[in-house]
């Protein structure tokens, strides 16, 4: 089978790597374009490394573009990350269509912040998806799904990195052989069930000091390592990117002001929320690099009775 690997990135190539060491017959590997002066995208170099013509197309209203992938003749498309828009009817023109990775349980969470949400609403499980991808927005039918727990210490980065990851490179793995056997399924998304958060920004990921713990903690983990929770200091941008809640038994006996630092020592600071507190142990200050909390304690000369806003 004739496979057309299109995607970026790590997991671009990771599936990739995988489709190789099974003895795939890859045919060519579309990436997006770097934008001015960016590095190449590590899916570019290992298919340049395995000496695979690489196409980066920057539309796919280019009629070249489609006589190009028409002249591979592919017989399938399997899309690890692609973020541009690929209209459907270049999506069929491989024999058995195309298959895309899209990190969550669809028709829960489409959009492009589809790990972050989760965490951030408090879900207790996520998951992947390799799904028949259309002219909607993640709405194709489904082909196979994975989940995965999430814990209340639970990140972005090891949701992601340490399972979704992984797992997606496996999945898309299992969806071909489904492909070539002639067994893989369609399954239409419930409609009634679907949902749809816009990316998550800057804008979603500022710290109300006012709220309770939990909705602050959820914040800082699905943010983390992107975009970032923040909070601000001296009119200046903090980014908080671990932090341990210590609730309060008692919430009218947590003294201190919202948002106000309470105790300094040599592991971090701690900052009074709504109900409780939480023990700051590593920061990005703006225009700095992400460091230990002791050490931006040092250089900022932190001390009590500062106020995050």
């Amino acid at each position: 089978m004739r496979i057309v690997v299109h995607g970026q990135q790590a997991f671009g190539k990771a599936v990739l790597e995988a489709l190789l060491k099974r003895g795939e017959n890859v045919v060519a590997v579309y990436v997006a374009p770097e934008k001015e002066g960016a590095k190449a995208d590590p899916l570019k170099e290992a298919a340049l490394a395995a000496k695979l013509p690489v196409h980066q197309p920057a539309s796919y209203k280019d009629p070249k573009v489609w006589e190009e992938f028409k002249a591979l003749k592919p017989d399938l498309q399997v899309m690890a990350f692609v973020t541009l828009f690929v209209p459907e009817d270049f999506l069929n023109i491989p024999t058995h269509g195309s298959i895309q990775y899209h990190p969550s349980l669809l028709p829960a969470y489409r959009g492009a912040s589809a790990i972050n949400w989760p965490i951030i609403k408090g879900e207790k499980e996520t998951g992947l998806s390799i799904f028949w991808p259309d002219n909607g927005l993640d709405t194709g039918d489904v082909l196979v799904q994975k989940k995965t727990p999430i814990s209340n210490t639970d990140t972005l980065g090891t949701v992601y990195f340490d399972r979704l990851f992984p797992m997606g490179v496996e999945a898309m793995m299992e969806s071909v052989d489904l492909v070539k056997a002639g067994k893989a399924p369609r399954i239409k998304q419930d409609e009634s069930k679907a949902t749809y958060e816009g990316r998550c920004g800057a804008e979603n990921a500022k710290i109300d000091w006012g709220k309770p713990w939990e909705q602050i903690d959820r914040v800082i983990r699905g943010c983390n390592p992107a975009p970032g929770a923040w909070t601000t200091l001296g009119g200046k941008t903090l980014k908080i990117f671990d932090a341990k809640p210590l609730p309060a038994k008692d919430p009218k006996g947590i003294g201190g002001k919202l948002g106000e630092v309470v105790a300094v020592d040599a592991d971090g600071f701690t900052v009074v929320c709504a109900d409780g507190r939480f023990k700051v142990t590593r920061v990005q200050p703006d225009g700095g690099k992400k460091v230990d909390a002791s050490e931006f304690i040092s250089t900022a000369k932190l001390a009590k009775g500062a106020i995050l806003a």
